[in-house]
């Protein structure tokens, strides 16, 4: 079944009934305990597309997630998040012994509807379609999130008064905070090696990028051109970036980009013009303002200043 067309659940009933649970107690918004799921050997290598937000913790599971085409690594992480829209495909592994722990909190967009956190969740990095690391939560870091979800369940279980969603949102917002503290963390305590891959993963797709002429015809590289090819989101790339370097995805881009045209001011006869247009600008005054703005002086001074040092 792997290669049929994704199932779409579209409500977080219809995800309940495919699983076999009892109806949720809003329509809206629910939170599963992981141990209630029963038979997902059923759904091997079944493809589905939410309409609605997940964000879990699980533990114990015996099948891999493959999330934007790739396998969600589940070996040292637990918390999960999937946007809508986004395919995800379950592979169970029956050799191995399943005895599944944790919770799912679902939520559709329409519960944050004329909420701040309506706009605002999309930002957070983690539900970037390509993110394909999961987050290790300490034993501390995971009573927390498990605290502000118990919270979010009894204030569901009671939704008596006006100020029941309020506070609901109120909790979601605290435990997406957290989870873009911990993620923050977890790029600061990533193991070396794996921090040296990504920087040096960079290092060389930039370098192609900028010796090739073809490349440059169209245009400077974006940061969504260099996250997809380091099979990451956006806003994760730059967030771990930041995390190790203290730039972000576009500041790098940047800094090379002054790099390769430092090396042509100084070691070719090319015009002003040229360099920027064969560095991707469409417009000469733009690739000055960007030269000045990083190195404190215009090409032409820079040029200049070069020509004049001493043998």
């Amino acid at each position: 079944m792997a290669g049929t067309t994704p199932i779409r659940i579209k409500t977080i009933t219809e995800f309940h009934r495919l699983n076999r649970l009892p109806g949720p107690l809003h329509p809206l918004i629910s939170l599963v305990n992981y141990a209630d799921i029963r038979h997902p050997e059923e759904r091997n290598g079944m493809s589905a597309m939410f309409d609605f937000y997940s964000i879990s913790v699980k533990r114990g599971l015996n099948y891999k997630m493959v999330y934007g085409q790739q396998p969600y690594d589940f070996d040292e992480g637990i918390l999960f998040f999937l946007a809508p829209g986004q395919v995800l495909r379950v592979e169970t592994d029956e050799s191995a012994e399943s005895k599944p722990s944790g919770w799912l909190l679902l939520v559709h967009p329409d519960f944050l509807a004329n909420t701040a956190l309506a706009k605002e969740i999309r930002q957070y990095g983690y539900f970037g379609y390509a993110v394909n690391e999961a987050l290790f939560l300490s034993e501390r870091e995971e009573v927390i999130m498990n605290g502000l979800v118990e919270h979010i369940r009894q204030e569901l279980m009671a939704f008596t008064d006006r100020f029941s969603q309020q506070i609901i949102v109120s909790e979601l917002a605290a435990l997406l905070g957290y989870g873009d503290r911990f993620y923050h963390r977890q790029f600061i305590t990533r193991d070396n090696s794996s921090k040296h891959r990504v920087l040096e993963r960079l290092e060389i797709l930039l370098n192609n990028y900028f010796s090739s002429q073809e490349r440059l015809q169209q245009g400077i590289p974006t940061v969504q051109f260099v996250a997809e090819k380091l099979n990451m989101s956006p806003n994760y790339l730059s967030g771990l970036l930041k995390a190790l370097t203290g730039l972000n995805t576009q500041q790098h881009i940047h800094e090379q980009l002054i790099a390769v045209a430092k090396q042509k001011l100084s070691a070719t006869d090319l015009t002003v013009s040229e360099i920027a247009y064969s560095l991707g600008f469409e417009h000469v005054p733009s690739f000055s303002k960007l030269f000045k703005q990083k190195t404190r002086q215009s090409p032409v001074a820079f040029r200049r200043g070069f020509q004049k040092m001493p043998e």
